[in-house]
């Protein structure tokens, strides 16, 4: 862990090599929130990141949703899945699906991935197997607008949690 008052200390290089990947394979976050310090909190660094995000034009954004593994797909398999990613599916159950949970998420991740041109994200360490399963049942009825939305709420959800785990208040 990192003290609030070191990363305010950190070079501009330094600060996106240790926050690059808080916001899954996008360093791009990182290069934007250097520029907002010093953080009086850690709340007000968790706003920064976010507000960067907000603040990038819609193709950045899809971008950033895209850079997210699909869930339960990837796992061991994929070489770029961050070791986040890996620990926050592991960490719902995600790399013990039994063959019909493994099947019926393939089907949803496939059923949304082809209706919004993105993979369902979820902040999983928020969740369990069923309540993932459930939610994405649940929005592949949503809009194209909704969804980009939410996935955008659940990514600050997730990179929320990164940073605590990253950052003493």
């Amino acid at each position: 862990m990192i003290r609030l008052q070191d990363v305010n200390t950190l070079s501009p290089a330094q600060f996106v090599e240790t926050f690059g990947g808080i916001y899954e394979h996008s360093p791009w976050v990182a290069e934007a929130a250097v520029t907002q310090r010093p953080f009086a909190s850690l709340q007000q660094m968790q706003q920064v990141f976010s507000q960067a995000v907000r603040q990038a034009p819609e193709s950045q954004k899809l971008a950033l949703v895209r850079a997210h593994p699909e869930l339960g797909h990837r796992m061991g398999i994929d070489p770029d899945l961050s070791a986040e990613s890996t620990q926050e599916q592991g960490s719902a159950g995600l790399d013990r699906l039994s063959p019909t949970e493994y099947k019926q998420l393939r089907e949803l991740n496939d059923a949304y991935h082809k209706k919004f041109g993105m993979p369902f994200v979820i902040c999983v360490r928020k969740a369990t197997k069923a309540i993932i399963l459930e939610a994405l049942e649940q929005r592949l009825t949503s809009s194209f607008t909704i969804e980009l939305a939410e996935a955008l709420k659940q990514i600050d959800a997730i990179a929320s949690l990164r940073l605590q785990d990253k950052v003493q208040a």
